[in-house]
């Protein structure tokens, strides 16, 4: 065996560990390390800690020179290619000697004369992290200079030394350095066939999820979001301790997209969030983003459901009239807020159990009083989400996943088509849009009942509409019995339905709970006989054109 192929490092032996029928090699010394890195964070202190262990290093053109202002010994990568960087820095590392470097087959007796003979020296470590794509493109930059930033020659190598980890070690992340010398130092500068694997299944996750960026921006370039094979990726966030039940793994990660959100959040409190926080804490400030710019408006949700949302003057005003649409399912719930926390806000939730506050924002005074209740999750954001922005939305299926634009249409009075011969009067209209809006955010079937901007009933999730509406309305009375008011609060409401009625028993017990006016898409085959329901019972109704399902 040429004493050349191993950098002047005694060979690693064969093992009889079995690796899909071949001979594996379990420590593998490093001699030899090409480093080429967009992102140079902790790079120094990586360099010197590898010179350190007798590390020979390799590097191309801005990353070399970087080493080599910190006194690194460093070898230029085209010193090892025999050709100079060229094509603006398109071509330098697509060579036979960096890939064959790579790709060799320690244990392979033509690879190691296909080495020799071509004066190919192994590369036992590769450290590459990407061109930034995403942040390009998230900094709004041109066509050209996005496709610029398209890494060509960094994959390669990636996939060339993730490929080959039998004897590579390949590191993609800056956040793996400190790791990758731990485990050098603790094994005499080589590294385990567990930490390679490890390793080289982060390495093509990166290269995958870097793809699908690039995939991802070209379809929204060229206006097609749905082509032929599509990808989704995601960054690992945090662990859980499981997922909606106790016998089910789990995990949360980002997309990337930057949207503000609950995975923008900062955490200040709390135990970590479960997956079914996440969930229901995002369900309720998606719904409170609706309202980004409008009156203080608050969200209760619980199991991803609405349980009450009011619009106030005040946080605090808008918190209660939330609160008295359903307190009993209020207990336990997450809250989201359309502004800042405030401490007068923060000491009515603090009354009852609350699992998760999410708003943009806090002061101190109200952090203050959360600090109190240890188990109490507070997040805030820079903003709220953009209710507006495009976006895709997933279900996996048996076999598929289902993919769809988010549903982030809205409504305006303009877009209202009135039906019935009484048209709504200006407080049924605010009521209405108001209901509308909140509907969108409950599970099909929804029926919503609002009165001065709060919801006072909300049937959810129900087989028949029918049904929806008289739990909401059932819901309504049982508060107002709760709370010692005469009627129910349905009285003189208005009642929105995600979807349209279709057969007028829905409406009419949404008129026998006191609704005035109602809104809905319209389109049944029986709208001429829900309309003369209204027409006879007195109410007023708009048609939407437009529905929410939400399963």
């Amino acid at each position: 065996m040429p004493s050349a192929i191993w950098s002047g490092k005694t060979p690693p032996a064969r093992s009889n560990t079995d690796f899909g029928g071949l001979a594996v090699t379990n420590l593998v010394p490093i001699g030899r390390a090409l480093i080429s890195v967009s992102d140079k964070t902790g790079l120094i202190d990586l360099t010197r800690a590898l010179a350190g262990l007798g590390v020979e290093l390799i590097s191309t053109g801005g990353t070399s020179a970087l080493l080599r202002a910190a006194g690194l010994s460093v070898r230029d990568v085209a010193d090892v290619t025999g050709f100079p960087e060229m094509m603006g820095g398109r071509v330098k590392t697509l060579h036979p000697n960096i890939h064959g470097a790579l790709l060799a087959l320690r244990d392979d007796d033509e690879h190691l004369l296909a080495m020799a003979a071509h004066g190919i020296e192994p590369i036992d470590l590769l450290i590459v992290n990407l061109y930034p794509f995403e942040d390009t493109v998230a900094k709004g930059a041109d066509h050209e200079t996005c496709i610029e930033n398209i890494d060509i020659g960094g994959p390669a190598m990636i996939r060339a030394a993730a490929k080959n980890h039998r004897f590579v070690t390949v590191i993609t992340d800056p956040a793996d350095y400190a790791t990758l010398i731990e485990e050098m130092k603790a094994r005499n500068g080589a590294t385990t066939l567990a930490f390679r694997q490890t390793m080289a299944l982060a390495a093509y996750a990166k290269t995958a999820a870097y793809d699908t960026a690039v995939s991802g921006w070209m379809a929204g370039q060229i206006g097609e979001p749905f082509a032929r094979n599509r990808s989704f990726a995601g960054t690992f966030a945090q662990g859980m301790r499981y997922g909606e039940n106790p016998h089910q793994k789990a995990a949360f990660y980002t997309d990337g997209s930057g949207r503000q959100g609950v995975a923008t959040a900062r955490q200040w409190q709390g135990k970590d969030l479960s997956y079914n926080n996440i969930n229901d804490t995002d369900a309720a400030f998606e719904l409170v983003a609706e309202f980004a710019g409008q009156s203080p408006t608050v969200a209760i949700v619980k199991h991803a459901n609405p349980c009450g949302v009011g619009q106030a003057t005040t946080l605090h005003e808008a918190y209660l009239r939330a609160y008295q649409c359903d307190q009993t399912s209020a207990f336990g719930g997450i809250v989201a807020l359309n502004a800042p926390l405030d401490a007068q806000t923060a000491e009515e939730i603090v009354k009852i159990f609350t699992e998760v506050v999410i708003a943009p924002g806090a002061s101190d005074e109200a952090m203050a009083i959360f600090a109190t209740k240890k188990n109490l999750r507070l997040l805030t954001t820079a903003t709220l989400p953009d209710a507006k922005a495009p976006g895709l939305a997933f279900k996996q299926v048996a076999g598929g996943i289902l993919v769809q634009d988010r549903d982030f249409a809205g409504i305006a009075p303009a877009d209202l088509k009135v039906v019935t011969k009484r048209a709504p009067t200006p407080a049924e209209m605010a009521d209405l849009l108001f209901a509308w809006t909140v509907a969108k955010h409950v599970k099909s079937n929804a029926i919503v009942y609002v009165k001065g901007a709060a919801t006072v009933g909300i049937g959810a999730g129900q087989m028949s509409r029918v049904d929806s509406t008289r739990i909401a309305a059932r819901k309504a009375g049982d508060m107002a019995e709760a709370l010692g008011l005469p009627q129910s609060p349905t009285r003189g409401s208005v009642v929105a339905s995600d979807a349209f009625f279709p057969f007028p028993d829905g409406l009419i017990t949404a008129a026998e709970a006191g609704a005035t006016a109602v809104i809905q898409p319209g389109g049944s085959m029986n709208d001429d006989e829900v309309i003369a329901a209204a027409d006879a019972a007195g109410l007023a109704m708009v048609f939407t054109g437009q529905r929410h399902f939400r399963h």
